[in-house]
């Protein structure tokens, strides 16, 4: 039978729906929807709750926040006009690097024409090959020199591990070897730009906290300073230290949320942590990747993103929820951040 037309449990409308069964309780939270009950008590989705949350979804994707997507539910047309700003300046901006491939690909034509071949790198350039950077260096301290290699770099990177493990120094050394990488340590200062000074650095830091304050965050100054960090500069790859560093439990999930938002621009980052509020393996995307660094100082490595995948049992283990971070971040500070 089409899933459309029966009720589902948990389990089978998140498959079907594409989203994790997470999700739909906390849509359930925010009431946006209101599963019916089997007569043993479990949740059961209607084609109408289906058609709900496709629709939610699909807000969600023009980057609204929760309560944005509950007033656009509710019939509120500025709520739903930011996220199609939004999506216009996504579009323009793909037109505008579809209009430069095309220009670098007609001088090729041009110069072939001419009888002059392409060097290796002006083709790559050309085919869109440069987009995606790589990287590799010789491990620093305390690994023995070792040669670590990433490719197909993904929008959103976790980097974790447990104390001790050296992940600290390898983010920072990542960054270093990034094209275009900055390393922003935890006090979060990357840039002399003042927002009494730049209007449209000041628009977008308001803009993103106010987004974030919907999705239920509590703006203080570590958050202010990270998203101060975050708007500063588009082009640069970030490499964030202990990114829930000073942030509640309900602000660390309403800046993952937000940063999922703003990696559908292809932005890069990479996000050290060791909270579950932050990373939480379940939610994991196909434009997401999970660096690990050992215990035994063994070369970091990308984690398999499944139940019994290389890596995945260890980078559990390494998360925490948010009261139990800050229930040991005295015992961090003894032993050293690392």
């Amino acid at each position: 039978m089409n899933p459309q037309h029966r009720n589902l449990g948990p389990s089978e409308a998140a498959a079907h729906l594409g989203v994790s069964t997470k999700a739909l309780r906390l849509y359930e939270q925010r009431g946006m929807i209101s599963p019916g009950r089997s007569a043993a008590g479990w949740r059961l989705y209607s084609p109408e709750d289906l058609d709900r949350i496709t629709e939610i979804l699909s807000l969600r994707r023009l980057g609204l926040s929760l309560m944005q997507v509950a007033r656009a539910l509710d019939g509120d047309p500025h709520a739903l006009d930011s996220g199609l700003a939004a999506h216009e300046d996504q579009l323009r901006l793909q037109l505008s690097q579809t209009e430069t491939a095309l220009m670098k690909l007609r001088r090729l034509r041009d110069d072939l024409r001419q009888g002059i071949s392409p060097s290796a790198s002006a083709l790559q350039s050309a085919l869109g090959q440069d987009s995606n950077p790589t990287v590799g260096f010789e491990l620093p301290w305390p690994w023995g020199g070792e040669w670590f290699e990433l490719r197909d770099i993904r929008a959103l990177n976790f980097i974790t591990g447990p104390l001790g493990s050296g992940k600290t120094r390898f983010a920072q050394r990542l960054a270093a070897e990034l094209p275009g990488g900055v390393f922003v340590r935890l006090d979060r200062v990357i840039t002399d730009i003042a927002c009494d000074e730049d209007a449209a650095f000041a628009a977008r830091v308001h803009n993103t906290l106010c987004w974030l304050e919907e999705e239920g965050a509590t703006i203080t100054d570590a958050l202010r300073a990270l998203v101060m960090a975050l708007e500063a500069d588009a082009s640069a790859i970030l490499v964030i230290d202990m990114v829930e560093e000073g942030l509640c439990d309900a602000t660390q999930r309403a800046l993952i949320a937000r940063l999922r938002v703003r990696t559908r621009q292809k932005r890069r980052l990479f996000l050290m942590t060791r909270s579950s509020a932050i990373l939480d393996l379940d939610l994991v995307g196909p434009e997401e990747a999970v660096i690990i660094c050992p215990a035994n100082h063994s070369p970091p490595f990308r984690v398999d993103i499944h139940p019994g995948g290389h890596g995945y049992e260890a980078a559990a283990t390494c998360l925490a929820t948010p009261e139990v971070r800050a229930r040991t971040s005295s015992i961090i500070a003894i032993n050293g951040r690392n």
